[in-house]
């Protein structure tokens, strides 16, 4: 009896250290919200893909002080406003430091009202709406550039490079597409190019042949694309190609997926589009290019605004040695950096500014081909 007393003291001795050891372990945990289901899912993997990559390249750094691993809670919001609203309310209840995220902008500014009410910093990788940034929320930051750049920058293409006089533009209804369209419609009348009509599809249809058909008939220099996702794009782009548009179809941001040129192939070439300018060149891409590709494949759209937007969080929590937010929003506000897809600053109001330049899809790839500043590129 005494032998065995003595066997259960010593294994209680043993596992001590180890209790006392998982006591003192702590993980940092951070979300994602994007859509991981349904048509936008390509892009919202993306984003969750390139926070990961973030996280791994931080945590081989070191990681934050304090924390034995960060852990990523990575959210579905399937772009719908009530799906985004309750993703942020589990994150909330995870306690998460901070949230990376949206992809649209129709989920990103109710989802961000709810996480600003509790004091939890948000940066976005891709929701360019000017509302997400212009409502004076305190904890609400944007990697990605804006709707209200995007436009004239790419009224300003038109007019100036394809030297175009009229446009047709179609939107899909979406917080997103519509405000960006109505902002190019703007910037249009403002450079004098006519628009001939501004016609609406609705979120999720596939048969576009009836407002194609209209713009075959207005037969506009300039078909404007503004849609959701690459999906929808592809499909329009395809059957604008089989009705005989002749007008060039010119689009935006959400087009700049590696998928679009993929479903849509030859319909695809010579497509121009909008996207923020990002230097392949840099050290900062190389060496994430070179981690990123082989796990994840193709670089697309915003896996490197992702990476940067939670390359500041983390940085931001380390120096503030703290996941108080005032404390990570002090740290966020006075940070620079050499990030993957642009210099990070962040302004006053959140935004860290825009880069916009136009793209031409060549032999399957996005070419950069003009800037509004130096014209064309090539």
């Amino acid at each position: 009896m005494r032998k065995k007393s003595i066997t259960l003291l010593i294994m209680g001795l043993m596992i001590v250290p180890f209790l006392v050891t998982m006591a003192a372990a702590k993980t940092l945990h951070i979300g994602s919200m994007s859509p991981l289901t349904g048509p936008y899912a390509s892009d919202g993997t993306d984003i969750k893909n390139g926070v990961l990559t973030a996280i791994e390249v931080f945590e081989e750094a070191g990681g934050v002080p304090g924390y034995d691993k960060i852990e990523l809670h990575a959210q579905d919001t399937a772009c719908d406003p009530r799906q985004a609203v309750a993703s942020a309310n589990k994150l909330i209840n995870l306690e998460v430091a901070g949230v990376i995220g949206a992809y649209c902008s129709s989920s990103t500014i109710p989802a961000s009202t709810t996480l600003d009410e509790e004091s939890i910093p948000m940066i976005t990788p891709a929701s360019t709406n000017e509302k997400v940034t212009d409502r004076g929320l305190e904890y609400m930051f944007r990697m990605c550039g804006r709707d209200d750049d995007q436009a004239p920058a790419s009224a300003k293409f038109m007019k100036e490079s394809l030297q175009a006089k009229s446009i047709f533009i179609v939107d899909d209804k979406t917080t997103y597409s519509q405000g960006l369209a109505d902002g190019v419609k703007k910037s249009c009348n403002e450079l004098g190019i006519k628009v001939l009509a501004h016609e609406h599809v609705n979120q999720g249809d596939k048969d576009f042949s009836a407002i194609l058909t209209m713009a075959k008939t207005a037969n506009a220099d300039v078909l404007y694309m503004s849609l959701q996702g690459f999906s929808p794009g592809s499909m329009m782009a395809i059957q604008a190609k089989r009705l005989g548009v002749k007008s060039q179809i010119v689009t935006q941001d959400a087009m700049f997926q590696p998928k679009f040129m993929e479903v849509a192939k030859d319909a695809a070439e010579g497509i121009y589009l909008t996207y923020g300018f990002t230097d392949p060149t840099t050290p900062e891409y190389k060496a994430f290019e070179k981690r990123y590709v082989p796990k994840y494949g193709a670089i697309a759209a915003y896996a490197t605004y992702a990476y940067d937007s939670a390359t500041a969080l983390l940085k931001a929590i380390k120096a503030a040695g703290s996941t108080d937010p005032a404390k990570i929003k002090a740290e966020l506000m006075k940070m620079e950096f050499a990030g993957v897809s642009k210099h990070v600053k962040f302004k006053a109001n959140g935004d860290t500014g825009s880069s916009y330049i136009a793209f031409k899809i060549i032999d399957g790839k996005f070419v950069p081909y003009w800037d509004p500043e130096k014209g064309l590129l090539k």
